[in-house]
């Protein structure tokens, strides 16, 4: 299990640098620069301790050679102040470098993001958290200003530093250099193991929970009125305070690891320490070093020391970073499930004549629900679509605007195949009104264009008037500037059907599909958008999936599903005159419960 959990992290540490270097790679420049500023800002700090210890030794020898020394001392004094105002200079040459970097990164990365997860399937859509999601993407993005410091700033120039201060020391005392280097190594290689190996994993299981509470979250308050209207708020709190005693647990182990961690990285450095001092006094008592090189030798570990001891921080920034982009990271990796084919051009719908030839198709490994299925609909024809639950009528629409693939066949519009042209043409001359209509948290105006943005108020005034819309908008203090809430809270079941009707008809699709929509009306709402829809079906192909048949009597036909098949079609009258009829069985069964309804009704 640990060797599983191992590769994991590992497999998780390569995707999210490969991703982050494909990034970097787009802005070569800047990348140069800041590598290029941070290494000579380091440079000045792996020079400083050899001026110090002559600046030392000049004091130390001023009382003989006071001439001499001073200007020795003054040599290395100004020297100190150049490599110190040179370094500033880098470093803030790197940082101004490093923010546009990141923030070029920053928002690739989230356009990136939104644009692909617009895109994938509805399937992964209707499996996951919107709230999830977003908590995915927006800790992602600010992991990477997390990811870049850490790779490009501290650990880039710890390494450099390390290398440099070995080299240089090295050079004055080969056994020096090779404790600087052995040790330091040893201290890097046991920091990486246990932060990557030791931390990293719990990291990943705590950053899990940690999205599972943003959904949890989301899930409550996005369907806050359903939580008021049967009372639950006290056991929502209880289901939530489940899930947040998880993420505590979680947490705290993942910080006391982390706690191990640093206890561990501070004993090894204090050995590295003692052992340079150390060593640098046995030289001195010998007469190989000077009181100078005494300083040279200290003031370099000094130095290091610092830069090590972060380098502990910086790999538990970078194991950090990594397990909050690693999500972001799988999600750019989703595949899309519908995705155009490279060849796919424009779809030109003019007629709006669909044909199913012998389509099969099943969701996932399931049972095939079409099986060599075909059916035509003739241009400007009004066909209902009828029949119980789980019989195929949803997915019938869904197949027409290749929000699924097929897995045999194929069904045409006017001739031209759906699945090799581009979806968003498709669907944008494909006209949907649902049975539950969403609408985006904008105004009025914005809610009736969305399918035709460059329309005038004119054009969306005069779609709200076909649809019944536009006496209850002029009434709102706002107009069409008025916010409709999320997902159109703010207005009535029957405000948001007359708004989704008045944005099929500015939409002007020659194909138009409707989930009935007045299922769940009052009786004078269900009026107002009934005769909505009678004038948009006007000149169109439509679709109608009918819940209840006394809405599709007036129709040009209407096919009868069960099981993925077309048991039964035609109009209303000849659909009632088959006898054991599965359309009539269905319309005297309505009609029983309409009659029982109004029985009791008119005897209270």
């Amino acid at each position: 299990m640990d060797r599983i959990r191992m590769d994991l992290r590992g497999g998780a540490f390569r995707n999210v640098l490969a991703f982050t270097v494909r990034h970097w790679s787009r802005q070569p420049a800047r990348l140069a620069i800041i590598m290029t500023a941070v290494l000579a800002s380091t440079l000045g700090d792996v020079l400083t301790p050899l001026y110090s210890g002559r600046l030392v030794d000049a004091v130390a020898k001023g009382a003989a050679t006071k001439a001499i020394a001073w200007d020795a001392a003054l040599a290395a004094f100004s020297m100190l102040i150049a490599l110190a105002l040179g370094a500033i200079v880098m470093r803030h040459v790197a940082f101004i470098r490093i923010i546009d970097l990141t923030l070029k990164m920053m928002t690739d990365i989230s356009i990136d993001a939104f644009h692909r997860v617009q895109r994938l399937s509805t399937e992964w859509h209707a499996n996951g958290f919107a709230g999830s999601t977003v908590r995915k993407i927006t800790r992602g993005a600010r992991a990477l200003e997390l990811l870049n410091d850490t790779l490009l700033i501290a650990l880039f120039s710890s390494l450099s530093m390390l290398i440099g201060s070995a080299v240089l020391l090295g050079w004055y005392w080969p056994i020096t250099g090779l404790i600087i280097a052995c040790g330091s190594f040893v201290y890097v290689a046991l920091t990486i193991t246990l932060s990557l190996g030791y931390v990293a994993p719990l990291a990943s299981l705590a950053n899990s929970w940690d999205t599972r509470l943003g959904g949890a979250l989301a899930d409550a308050i996005s369907c806050n009125a359903v939580v008021k209207g049967f009372g639950a708020e006290q056991r929502e709190d209880e289901r939530l305070a489940k899930v947040i005693a998880k993420w505590r647990r979680r947490m705290r182990r993942t910080w006391i690891r982390g706690t191990i961690n640093g206890t561990t990285q501070g004993i090894t450095l204090l050995a590295l320490r003692a052992a340079v001092i150390g060593y640098a006094l046995l030289l001195w008592s010998r007469g190989q070093a000077s009181p100078g090189d005494v300083a040279f030798v200290l003031t370099s570990f000094s130095l290091l020391r610092g830069y090590l001891r972060d380098v502990g921080m910086h790999v538990r920034n970078l194991q950090r970073s990594v397990n909050d982009m690693e999500e972001l990271v799988d999600l750019q990796s989703q595949p899309l499930g519908i995705a155009d084919r490279p060849e796919a051009k424009p779809i030109h719908i003019t007629k709006g004549r669909i044909d199913f030839e012998n389509v099969h198709f099943h969701y996932g490994t399931g049972v095939p629900l079409y099986n060599d299925f075909s059916v035509s609909i003739k241009a400007g024809e009004q066909v209902g679509l009828v029949g119980p639950s789980g019989s195929g009528k949803t997915t019938f629409v869904k197949l027409i605007q290749r929000l699924y693939d097929l897995n045999g066949g194929r069904i045409l519009i006017d001739g031209q195949d759906v699945s090799k042209v581009t979806q968003a043409s498709l669907r944008s001359q494909i006209a949907i009104v649902q049975q539950e209509c969403l609408l985006l948290n904008r105004s009025l105006a914005e809610n009736i264009a969305y399918g035709h943005p460059s329309a005038g108020q004119a054009e969306i005034e005069q779609a709200a008037r076909l649809a019944s819309a536009h006496e209850f908008i002029a009434r709102l203090p706002k107009g069409y500037l008025t916010l409709v809430g999320e997902r159109g809270v703010k207005l009535s079941g029957g405000e948001r059907q007359r708004v989704a009707i008045a944005r099929a008809f500015l939409t002007n699709a020659p194909i138009l599909i409707l989930d009935e929509a007045t299922s769940s009306l009052d009786s004078e709402s269900e009026a107002l958008i009934q005769k909505a829809m009678e004038r948009l079906m006007v000149g169109r192909t439509t679709l109608i999936i009918a819940h209840r048949l006394s809405t599709v009597r007036a129709l040009d036909r209407l096919l009868v599903f069960e099981r993925g098949c077309i048991i039964e079609q035609g109009d209303h009258a000849a659909l009632i005159r088959l006898d054991g009829g599965i359309y009539r069985r269905l319309f005297e069964r309505q009609a029983l419960e309409l009659t029982e309804e109004l029985t009791q009704f008119s005897s209270r």
